[in-house]
């Protein structure tokens, strides 16, 4: 995933309402592929089966798709997050749960390329 992570931080007012990313791997195949430009919602609250954009361990940010409430190792409440292709992703199965505030966005739509432009699907690509 590519772009900016938006969130602000403990200051929800100053979070922007909507944004954009770029797939950049194969981890969410066969729904999302690499190329793929997707309509985020910085304001939403994430439910299980929601894709999502979340800060993973190292700093890294990544599309991801929320599978179930978790708590992490600390405690926190989370998010259990998985790729849709298994084989070409870390997630969860990895790192663990990811806490609620490294979720940063809810995936809405995906609007590039246009001949795919399209709610984001569920897990099977559909």
């Amino acid at each position: 995933m590519s772009g900016n992570d938006g969130a602000v931080p403990g200051a929800p007012d100053r979070t922007p309402r909507w944004g954009l990313a770029r797939v950049v791997n194969d981890s969410m195949r066969p729904g999302l592929l690499p190329g793929d430009r997707v309509l985020l919602g910085y304001r939403r609250t994430p439910r299980p089966g929601d894709v999502v954009v979340a800060r993973l361990p190292g700093d890294v940010v990544a599309i991801k798709r929320a599978s179930e409430r978790r708590t992490t190792e600390l405690g926190e409440p989370g998010w259990w997050l998985l790729s849709d292709n298994a084989e070409a992703g870390s997630d969860s199965r990895r790192y663990g749960a990811v806490s609620d505030d490294d979720v940063l966005a809810v995936a809405i739509r995906r609007i590039w390329p246009l001949w795919r432009r399209a709610p984001v699907p569920d897990s099977t690509g559909a």
